[in-house]
């Protein structure tokens, strides 16, 4: 009994010159496969285990990827401790995936930036974010790429990468609301406390403000024809801000308006000066 085991096993499926596969290494085949694949199991709900569910199909989608790449690399392997000589198909396609390599580059660094994103979470859908100079909120996560809504209803499209390289302004990450200001000039010698009032009279009752946070006035600068203040608030949502400043903004040259408080225009002063006889005679001359 024991004789045939040892013969089966070492029964020689394939044998040839070049090749020679037995029993025994279909079996180790199989056994290594399964074991790879339990592997892989492992690791995906290793890395998937606190990740939200949408995450996790997206995590599921690349993972079987990377699962097809790792099966081949075993399949190469094993194929190579059998016998067969693979090195004559790695040379031929060489050229093929140095080629694949350069042209898909960018498009392996944005999948391989989603994947960080879903995995560390430093991003979320409904999020208010700044990247380029451009505020919005992200609509949709995807492998390859963001979508953002900017404040003027604009799709913009975010190659995952960049976020990698770039600076990037997560405004509602430790928190839901954001802080905004509304600045304004007034001339000198106007009641300073005065304006402080008016200031905070102008937010009250605005619709989108964070009524039971801090709201306060600073006075920000002595500027050439006019001194500083802003209003400091928070807003709900920060997609709503360039509206609420619009309306502050009217509550405050009403208010203004009505206290005869004056908003400092940009000035500038001009001196002519008189230029001497003697010179005027000497440049006739010339």
């Amino acid at each position: 009994m024991w004789q045939q085991i040892i013969d089966f096993i070492s029964y020689d499926i394939i044998n040839s010159e070049n090749i020679k596969i037995s029993t025994l290494d279909v079996l180790l085949f199989v056994i290594v496969l399964m074991g790879t694949s339990i592997t892989l199991k492992l690791i995906q709900k290793l890395f998937s285990r606190r990740l939200p569910k949408n995450d996790k199909k997206r995590f599921s989608s690349v993972f079987q990827v990377f699962k097809y790449i790792v099966f081949l690399f075993v399949f190469v392997i094993m194929l190579n401790a059998t016998g067969v000589n693979v090195n004559v198909f790695l040379t031929a396609s060489a050229a093929l995936f140095v080629g694949l390599g350069f042209a898909l580059q960018t498009f392996f660094q944005d999948i391989i930036s989603g994947i960080l994103i879903i995995l560390d979470q430093s991003l979320h859908v409904g999020d208010i974010i700044e990247v380029d100079g451009r505020v919005g909120e992200v609509q949709e996560i995807k492998l390859r790429t963001t979508i953002m809504f900017t404040r003027n209803d604009r799709v913009m499209v975010i190659p995952n990468h960049k976020f990698m390289e770039d600076n990037l302004l997560n405004w509602t990450q430790n928190n839901s609301s954001n802080r905004e200001k509304v600045s304004v000039g007034v001339a000198y010698g106007t009641d300073a406390r005065l304006v402080e009032k008016l200031l905070l009279e102008s937010v009250e009752s605005i619709e989108g403000i964070v009524t039971d946070a801090r709201i306060n006035v600073t006075f920000d600068e002595f500027d050439d024809s006019s001194i500083l203040f802003s209003v400091h608030f928070y807003v709900y949502h920060g997609m709503k801000t360039p509206g609420i400043q619009s309306q502050i903004r009217f509550k405050i040259y009403d208010l203004f308006g009505q206290n005869n408080v004056s908003i400092c225009l940009p000035q500038l002063d001009v001196h002519l000066v008189s230029v001497p006889s003697t010179l005027e005679k000497n440049v006739e001359k010339e």
